[in-house]
């Protein structure tokens, strides 16, 4: 897209290597006429950068609630996968916690007061009964001595005491069990089985978040990449939509490495497109990559050398400036004094 930079160089002044054919009047009208510039071809973006949404975990897409061109909010739910099978999960999970909740509060509470006066009733009954039999055995042991009854008759006054007196044990043990705190390891135990079923509802929600795609910014739609019905997997790059905030445009320029040291932050800049004729779009220098690295804007030019090596610049177009993303643009940057 930068146009012969031999020509731009018998306007401006400044010899730099010729990368492709020009129109020399229209190169006039659209460079600097004075002082000394550099020169670099570019892409525009927006000020968020492109955004690829995409699932954090494989499945069949049931919709995408976005078109290219929507202005979305951040946080706006964009897609959503088939999820009946997480959806189960979940609530399973929510019972399980509210079964282990309802546990935990019993064992810390204890037994109900109905509960306690219930099994106190049943000891005090218990102790009634055995007594009787107590004082019916001890009668009877008198009378056998006396020779007024059977040895037989004696026993059974005997063994009805005994068996009285087993329930009055167990009638007590029960109340003690029912009336005294509960024990500190079966607390532990409850929470323990509490905290795993809240953590295993924790999993499950994360699972359902996961099959939701959300907006990270307040932007608009840049490209629609999927659509329902459509698989995506995490193995390869699946996105379901990119997204950039637009309210303010940037040029990413890649800047010759022969010219690195020229270039400041705070420099005035100024970019052309073909379409739009000559109209400068005018913007500043805010950024400049640490490390050089490989070409990023390719142009039309068979003979363009692809193992250059380029510096990323970063140049913010004046507030309101519009543009369509990933536009290729010729970029000057007017160097200090200029």
């Amino acid at each position: 897209m930068i146009r012969t930079l031999a020509v731009l160089a018998c306007v401006a002044g400044t010899l730099i290597n010729p990368v492709a054919a020009l129109n020399e009047e229209a190169v006039v009208s659209r460079i600097p006429q004075e002082g000394k510039w550099v020169a670099a071809a570019g892409r525009v973006e927006p000020v968020s950068e492109e955004m690829r949404l995409g699932f954090d975990i494989p499945g069949k897409i049931r919709e995408v609630f976005v078109e290219e061109g929507d202005t979305v909010r951040k946080g706006q739910v964009v897609a959503r996968l088939v999820d009946d099978d997480i959806q189960a999960r979940l609530g399973q999970a929510q019972a399980n916690v509210r079964v282990y909740k309802a546990a935990l509060d019993k064992v810390v509470v204890g037994a109900r007061p109905m509960e306690r006066a219930e099994s106190a009733q049943a000891f005090r009954e218990a102790r009634h009964v055995m007594h009787n039999a107590q004082l019916e055995y001890e009668r009877r042991a008198k009378l056998v001595a006396q020779g007024v009854i059977s040895r037989e008759e004696a026993d059974r006054s005997e063994k009805d005491f005994l068996v009285a007196q087993q329930e009055a044990n167990r009638a007590r043990e029960r109340f003690h069990l029912v009336d005294d705190p509960t024990r500190e390891e079966d607390v532990r135990r409850a929470e323990a089985e509490y905290s795993q079923a809240l953590a295993q509802l924790e999993e499950a929600q994360a699972f359902v978040d996961k099959a939701l795609v959300h907006s990270p910014i307040d932007g608009v739609v840049l490209r629609k990449h999927r659509r329902a019905g459509e698989m995506v997997s995490t193995n390869f790059d699946t996105p379901v939509a990119t997204v950039g905030d637009v309210s303010t445009l940037r040029v990413r320029a890649d800047v010759d490495e022969k010219d690195v040291a020229k270039v400041k932050v705070g420099q005035r800049a100024y970019a052309v497109a073909d379409a739009y004729g000559d109209k400068r779009f005018e913007g500043k220098v805010i950024r400049i990559a640490r490390m050089l690295g490989r070409k990023n804007v390719r142009t039309d030019d068979p003979a363009e050398r692809m193992d250059t090596k380029v510096l990323e610049t970063l140049i913010e177009f004046a507030p309101g400036t519009s543009l369509p993303v990933g536009m290729r643009m010729d970029v000057f940057i007017l160097l200090d004094g200029q």
